[in-house]
C-alpha cells in the first residue's frame, strides 16, 4: 500500500539522507559515507520520478541496495525488487530494510515473497501427519524412522512461525524428500477449496504483500509471474510503479528456464502421485453408484486407476528409451535433438501424450453440476485434470520441435529424464513480460559492462534507450589484491593441464595457508585435481557434492584455513567476509561449453544475424562469468586477498586482453614469490 508522496523534491530528500551528517550517517552503526553510493541513489531517484529504464552497474562495496531503497522509499511509490539469490533477498528484508525502518524515521513496510515450494502447506502436513500414524505417507510410501524424527521438529516450528517459510528449518538438510509432499506448490493446490485457504502460508504471504511498500521477490518467481500472468491462475506478485533487478546479470539464464517448456517423468510421477492421493483422501461410493461432492463413483475409480497404470506405464516406456544410456550418472547430460531424431520415440511420446488425455477424461464429472450435486468437481480434481491437459500440449510441442525460435534438447541426470524446450533469445520475451509493465526500471549488478559498454547486457535483455551509470567499486585493488598468472602452463585442453593446474595450486594454497576457493569450469578437472591436493596439504578440504552448497558455504566460514573445490555454483552469489577467504584460483576461462544446446542454438543465432559469435556472444559472456567468480574474494574494504588464473590464454591469445581490462586493476605478477609477500 503506497504512502503519500513526500511535499519536498525527492532529489532533495536523497541527498539529505546521504549527507556526511544524515540520517545514515547519525544512525545507522558503522554506515561509511561513499561517493559512489550518494552518485547512484541521485541517479535512481531521477528514474523514480522521470520513469524509464536505467543500467547501473556499481562496483562492490558500492552500497548499492541502499543506493536504490532510499529514494523508492522516500517516494512514496510500492516497490518491487528481485533478487538473482535467495541469500541477497533475504539479506535486504533481514538487515537493510529494518535498518532503514530505524533510521528514515518513516514509517514503511516489506514483505519477503519466495515460490510457493518454499512454504509449508497446512492441509498437506495435516494428511501426512494422519498417514503417519498408519504407517504410510498420502502417496503411498512408507512412513520410515526419519519421517517420524519429523514430525516434533515441525510441529514445533509451527507453534512460533509466521511464515511457514522452508528456510527457517535450518537443521533439516536442504534435500529434504518429504519436502515435496508438504510443500505448496501451486501444482497440488486445492485454492479456495481448500479448508486451511484462510490460514494458508501463501494466502497470507500475497496479503501482506498486497499492503506492503516494499515487495521482495527473486528472479525465478518474478519470471514464474509474468510466464503465468496471462493465464487462468493470475498474478501473484501485485503490481507496482518501479521495478529494480538485482544481479540482473543472472535474468537471461532464468527467464531462459522460466519462458520455456519441460517434460520429465519427475513431472509425471508427481501427477500420479497427487492423483493417487485424491482417490485415498475420498471415500467410495455407495454400492447403487450415488454419491456426493468431493467423492468418485465406483466405476470411476477403476477408470482413473486404470488409466493411471497406463500412464505410468508409458512414461517408463519412453522416458527409459529417450535416457538409455544417459541417465545413470551425477553429472549432467544436456543433448540437442529435432524431429527426426527424437523419431524412434515418437510413437512412444505420443503414447504418453494420449495416456495424459485418457487420465483426464477418467477424471471428468459427466456434466457441470452445483456443488453437492453426484458430478460436482472439486478444485482439487480440476487441478489434476488441467495439469494432465496442459502436459500433454507441452508434450506433443516437444516431440514436433518445430519452432525455430526455441532450441530442443534432452536433459539427464542420475533417474530424472527431461525433454525441453528453450527460448534462443529472450530479449523480447523480457522487454515484453517483464520491463515494459512498470513506468521505472532498475538493472543493476556489480558485473553489466564488457569493454566498459552495457551493449551486451542491452541486446541481451532487450533494454530499450536506457540511461547508463557506471560507478567505480570502493575498494582499493592497488593495495587490497594482487593478480597472479602463472608464467607457464600448458593449454587447458592438453592431457597435462589438470596436474599443472595442480602443482600451481598447491604452491599457492601453502602461501595463503588454504583459506581458498579454487573454481573449477567442469567438474572433470575439479576431479583430476582434488586427490593431488589431498595428498600434498594438511588443510580442511570441501568438496562440491559432498553436502548442500549453504552447508558447504558455513562450513568453510567457520573452518580455519579451510580451502573449497567447487564448480559453477560458487562463482556467484557467494558472500565470505573476512581472511577466511583470502585467495580464489580460477583454473580456465570459463567459456559456456559449444556443446551445451542452449549456448550452441544462440551460437548460431548470433552468426546467422552476420554477427561474430565468439567475439560477441562467448567472450563478453566468459568475462562476466569470471568477474563474478573474482568478485567472491573481495566483500570488505579491509579485505586483502590474491586472485590466481591459471589460464595461459590470458597472455597467449588476443582476445585475453578483453578479460585483462575487464578484472579489477590489481597489481600483476607471474612470482610465487610475490604471491607469498604479499601474504606476510
Amino acid at each position: 500500500m503506497s504512502r503519500n508522496p513526500a511535499p519536498a523534491s525527492l532529489a532533495a530528500l536523497v541527498d539529505a539522507i546521504f549527507a556526511r551528517d544524515g540520517k545514515l550517517a547519525t544512525s545507522v552503526p558503522g554506515y561509511e559515507r561513499r561517493e559512489g553510493q550518494q552518485q547512484m541513489a541521485a541517479a535512481v531517484a531521477a528514474l523514480i520520478e522521470d520513469g524509464g529504464t536505467l543500467l547501473a552497474e556499481a562496483g562492490t562495496g558500492t552500497g548499492k541496495t541502499l543506493a536504490y531503497l532510499v529514494p523508492a522509499i522516500l517516494s512514496g511509490q510500492r516497490l518491487l525488487i528481485s533478487t538473482g539469490t535467495k541469500n541477497l533477498q533475504e539479506q535486504i528484508f533481514l538487515k537493510d530494510v529494518p535498518a532503514l525502518q530505524e533510521a528514515l524515521g518513516i514509517p514503511f513496510t516489506a514483505t519477503l515473497m519466495k515460490g510457493r515450494g518454499n512454504y509449508l502447506c497446512l492441509h498437506r502436513w495435516q494428511v501426512y501427519r494422519d498417514n503417519v500414524e498408519g504407517n504410510t505417507a498420502s502417496g503411498g510410501r512408507l512412513i520410515d524412522s526419519g519421517d517420524r524424527v519429523l514430525l516434533p521438529v515441525i510441529d514445533e516450528w509451527l507453534e512460533r512461525t509466521e511464515t511457514g517459510d522452508r528456510a527457517e528449518l535450518a537443521d533439516l538438510p536442504e534435500d529434504l524428500p518429504v519436502w515435496s509432499e508438504l510443500s505448496a506448490e501451486a501444482s497440488s493446490c486445492l485454492g479456495t477449496e481448500c479448508p486451511r485457504y484462510n490460514d494458508c502460508f501463501v494466502t497470507l504471504m500475497r496479503q501482506r504483500a498486497a499492503e506492503s511498500d516494499v515487495v521482495i521477490v527473486n528472479h525465478h518467481l518474478l519470471c514464474a509471474d509474468a510466464a503465468v500472468r496471462q493465464s487462468a491462475y493470475g498474478e501473484v506478485i501485485p503490481a507496482s510503479p518501479a521495478l529494480v533487478i538485482d544481479e540482473a546479470h543472472q535474468l537471461e539464464d532464468v527467464a531462459t528456464q522460466y519462458f520455456g517448456v519441460a517434460v520429465s517423468n519427475f513431472r509425471i510421477d508427481d501427477l500420479l502421485r497427487d492423483t493417487t492421493r485424491q482417490l485415498a483422501s475420498r471415500p467410495p461410493g455407495s454400492s447403487d453408484g450415488s454419491t456426493v461432492s468431493a467423492q468418485f463413483t465406483p466405476a470411476q475409480v477403476n477408470r482413473i486407476s486404470q488409466a493411471s497404470a497406463w500412464l505410468s506405464d508409458c512414461a517408463r516406456t519412453f522416458f527409459d528409451g529417450i535416457g538409455q544410456g544417459r541417465a545413470s550418472t551425477a553429472s549432467e547430460t544436456r543433448v540437442r535433438y529435432t524431429a527426426e531424431t527424437l523419431a524412434p520415440h515418437a510413437e512412444a511420446g505420443m503414447d504418453v501424450a494420449g495416456a495424459l488425455d485418457r487420465l483426464e477424461a477418467a477424471m471428468t464429472p459427466a456434466a457441470a453440476a452445483p456443488a453437492g450435486s453426484p458430478d460436482f468437481e472439486d478444485e482439487a480434481v480440476a487441478a489434476i485434470r488441467r495439469r494432465a491437459t496442459e502436459m500433454s500440449q507441452d508434450l506433443r510441442r516437444l516431440l514436433r520441435a518445430d519452432d525455430p525460435d526455441y532450441v530442443f534438447f534432452l536433459e539427464a541426470r542420475g533417474r530424472g529424464v527431461v525433454l525441453r524446450a528453450a527460448p534462443i533469445n529472450v530479449a523480447h520475451i523480457v522487454r515484453d513480460t517483464l520491463l515494459d509493465r512498470f513506468r521505472s526500471v532498475l538493472l543493476t549488478s556489480a558485473t553489466l559492462t564488457v569493454d566498459r559498454s552495457f551493449e551486451y547486457i542491452r541486446r541481451r535483455l532487450g533494454v530499450q534507450r536506457p540511461r547508463e551509470l557506471q560507478v567505480a567499486s570502493e575498494f582499493d585493488y592497488t593495495t587490497q589484491a594482487l593478480l597472479y598468472l602463472p608464467r607457464r602452463m600448458p593449454p587447458p585442453k592438453a592431457p597435462a593441464f589438470a596436474a599443472a593446474a595442480a602443482r600451481e595450486a598447491i604452491e599457492i594454497l601453502k602461501r595463503s595457508r588454504g583459506r581458498a576457493f579454487v573454481l573449477f569450469t567442469s567438474y572433470a578437472v575439479l576431479r583430476s585435481v582434488e586427490p593431488l591436493l589431498r595428498m600434498a596439504l594438511t588443510f580442511p578440504m570441501l568438496v562440491q557434492g559432498t553436502a548442500p552448497r549453504s552447508r558447504l558455504i558455513e562450513e568453510f566460514r567457520r573452518t580455519p584455513n579451510a580451502v573449497l573445490l567447487g564448480t559453477s555454483s560458487f562463482w556467484q552469489g557467494v558472500d565470505v567476509v573476512g581472511e577466511a577467504l583470502s585467495c580464489v584460483i580460477v583454473d580456465k576461462l570459463p567459456f559456456a561449453s559449444p556443446g551445451d544446446p542452449v549456448t550452441a542454438a544462440r551460437i548460431d543465432a548470433v552468426r546467422t544475424a552476420g554477427g561474430d559469435a565468439f567475439a560477441d556472444y562467448q567472450v563478453p559472456l566468459a568475462i562476466l562469468t569470471l568477474q563474478q567468480g573474482l568478485g567472491r574474494l573481495l566483500r570488505h574494504r579491509t579485505d586483502r586477498g590474491v586472485l590466481a588464473i591459471l589460464d595461459p590464454r590470458l597472455r597467449t591469445m588476443g582476445y585475453g586482453r578483453r578479460f585483462l581490462t575487464s578484472l579489477p586493476p590489481a597489481p600483476v605478477t607471474h612470482e610465487l614469490d610475490a604471491v607469498e609477500r604479499f601474504f606476510k
